[in-house]
């Protein structure tokens, strides 16, 4: 390459970035502080993303740098948009000391630019693969100083914490649940964000310490890649009606299958709808998936099929919120508008589906009066597995690493 073209590559690689950034604070209704902006305009995502075009590279979206035999995923570089509201929700300062969980070199550069040459940033993941090219991508890109482990996650960085911890843990893969590792190399004023999954919700939510446990105290919406290593996701997937629908629970919750499914097959059934309707891209499924779980105990996912759709057991194909008794299972459904919106209603089958479909009806009745929306989300408290059921308050879940306590204030 000749000094003209490599110029010209420079140049066009600044105008996309400057492009990618315009995108991202579009796209958000919050402020990105200068530190964040300055990082976003400065690394270039390019060289983290080799095989992708210049314009490939800085378009808002994420970019697979590994998969399996299947073509599934196994790592990616985040969506710039993902990255830059992690980043806010870690409050990250020059002069931090920050762990990543999960490697792929460019977020790990982004980190390293708002805190500076006076901070520190370390990057773990289980992947040799993964951290060698990390490492290696890193140094091209004049990010010498960030540190790459091998290792899961898991139990984080220990030997790297230092007496104080770090200022900031960002985990850049989806994980189940808190491990003990993350809330104690946690500095006492500093900021986990994690995405993390419960009960069939996805968040990612920022947490800081509280009386001796977690207390989440900001959130948003995106999905990552699964955790690998010692905190993978754990689910119980009980078939309803074959494949065609399929109910998807957390291993700390009890369902008898076999009662479930002749509950469906009985065609004792009840559908009752709500009267709240879904306009346009009002974008609050979110809210109503993360109300309903705060609300509903238990609760979990049902996904349906499109042979579900048309045999009338669902009235959409995406993941919905369900609960269920020992014979009776409920779950969010809904059929279209006159306006031209979405009406939400609930399916519920077995002996008490009357009764089952009209309390959950009830519920997004509640999310709808309160503002949609506009609901204060739930908080979450993370707690060592050990916890005494009086520290809990609200719907309890139990995992392996740690227990999280759900309720409304």
């Amino acid at each position: 390459m000749t000094d003209v073209q490599s110029e010209n590559d420079d140049s066009e690689a600044a105008e996309l970035r400057d492009r990618m950034v315009e995108a991202i604070v579009s796209g958000w209704d919050r402020k990105l502080s200068e530190g964040v902006l300055a990082a976003l305009r400065t690394v270039p995502r390019h060289l983290f993303t080799p095989g992708a075009s210049l314009e490939e590279a800085y378009t808002n979206d994420s970019f697979a740098t590994k998969r399996d035999a299947q073509g599934v995923a196994l790592s990616t570089v985040s969506a710039p948009w993902v990255q830059a509201r992690m980043l806010e929700l870690a409050a990250l300062r020059p002069g931090m000391r920050a762990l990543e969980i999960g490697s792929g070199g460019y977020n790990a550069a982004l980190m390293a630019e708002v805190v500076g040459p006076e901070g520190e940033v370390v990057s773990l993941d289980i992947d040799p693969e993964v951290t060698e090219r990390a490492e290696r991508l890193l140094s091209e890109a004049g990010y010498n100083r960030v540190k790459v482990l091998t290792g899961d996650g898991t139990y984080g960085a220990a030997e790297l914490a230092g007496e104080g911890g770090f200022d900031a843990i960002i985990v850049t893969v989806q994980a189940p649940d808190i491990p003990a590792a993350w809330r104690d190399q946690l500095a006492q004023n500093g900021r986990l964000v994690v995405p993390l999954t419960f009960r069939g919700t996805h968040r990612v939510l920022a947490f800081e310490h509280e009386d001796g446990h977690l207390v989440s105290r900001d959130s948003t919406r995106c999905g990552f890649v699964g955790m690998q290593g010692d905190n993978t996701h754990s689910v119980q997937s009980i078939e309803l009606a074959g494949r065609d629908l399929r109910l998807v629970i957390s291993r700390d919750q009890a369902a008898d299958a076999e009662t479930l499914r002749a509950a469906v097959a009985s065609g004792e059934e009840s559908t009752e709808w709500t009267g709240v309707v879904l306009r346009g891209n009002e974008g609050v499924l979110p809210s109503l998936e993360l109300w309903l779980t705060s609300t509903l105990d238990p609760s979990g996912t049902v996904y349906a099929s499109s042979q579900a759709v048309e045999k009338g057991l669902s009235g959409w194909t995406i993941a919905a919120t369900a609960t269920w008794t020992s014979d009776t299972v409920a779950y969010l459904t809904m059929r279209p508008d006159s306006s031209g919106g979405f009406e939400l209603g609930v399916r519920a089958y077995g002996a008490g589906h009357a009764a089952q479909a009209h309390a959950m009806a009830e519920s997004i009745r509640t999310w709808d009066s309160l503002g949609r929306g506009a609901t204060p989300e739930p908080i979450i408290r993370v707690f060592s597995r050990d916890a005494a059921e009086d520290q809990l308050d609200g719907i309890v879940v139990s995992n392996r690493h740690s227990r999280l306590a759900i309720s409304r204030a």
